[in-house]
């Protein structure tokens, strides 16, 4: 049993130093997205989780709406988040093995078409370009999702996840999104997605 009550989110830390993502993504922007942006996301939920809480007690539920919003928001936005941090690595940058690449050249034809896709889904995004798997269709699928919580599959199990927000990339990159976007794949680590794609194949297959 899960006994992590409402308003406990922690911020868990970066599972590698700040600068060991450079020259891809520079010390000064992991510091302030993860300490400041991503922390704000788990403040925010925790906050919302509040609110809710003493509305039930209180009977009272004129704020619950906004609340149940910024449970979506920042509750997203704090899961994809660590999603991202674990998906790379300063030994990332390869392509993916085993399973999980057999399934990306079987649902999308080679490794090669889901990158155009996956690139292609960033350099639309308002927010995040995700690789899922979408337990309905029994299949891999890249998804825009803008503001966290908006464009998401109902049912999709994430896999890979890539934050094209501006604070993610434009002090490194300026406007150019795509060299950002070239970045992330030089410290991509197909690891964390591979267990998560043995994860949803092991729940919904």
């Amino acid at each position: 049993m899960n006994e992590m009550h409402m308003s406990d989110y922690e911020l868990d830390p970066l599972p590698y130093d700040y600068d060991a993502l450079e020259p891809n993504i520079s010390e000064q922007v992991l510091t302030w997205h993860h300490d400041t942006h991503h922390q704000g996301y788990v403040n925010g939920w925790n906050s919302a989780e509040e609110t809710l809480e003493a509305a039930r007690e209180e009977g009272d539920f004129s704020g619950s709406a906004g609340a149940i919003r910024n449970v979506t928001h920042n509750g997203s936005g704090h899961i994809l988040h660590d999603l991202f941090w674990n998906s790379m690595s300063p030994e990332g940058g390869d392509e993916p093995e085993g399973a999980l690449a057999d399934r990306i050249a079987e649902d999308f034809g080679s490794y090669e078409a889901w990158k155009g896709e996956f690139e292609a889904a960033a350099g639309n995004a308002g927010g995040w370009a995700l690789l899922v798997y979408d337990s309905f269709s029994n299949q891999l699928r890249n998804v825009v999702v803008d503001k966290h919580d908006q464009g998401a599959l109902w049912g999709s199990h994430p896999i890979l996840a890539l934050d094209v927000w501006e604070h993610s990339y434009y002090h490194d990159y300026g406007p150019a999104r795509g060299d950002f976007v070239e970045g992330f794949f030089n410290v991509v680590d197909w690891d964390e997605p591979s267990a998560r794609y043995e994860q949803a194949v092991e729940l919904f297959e």
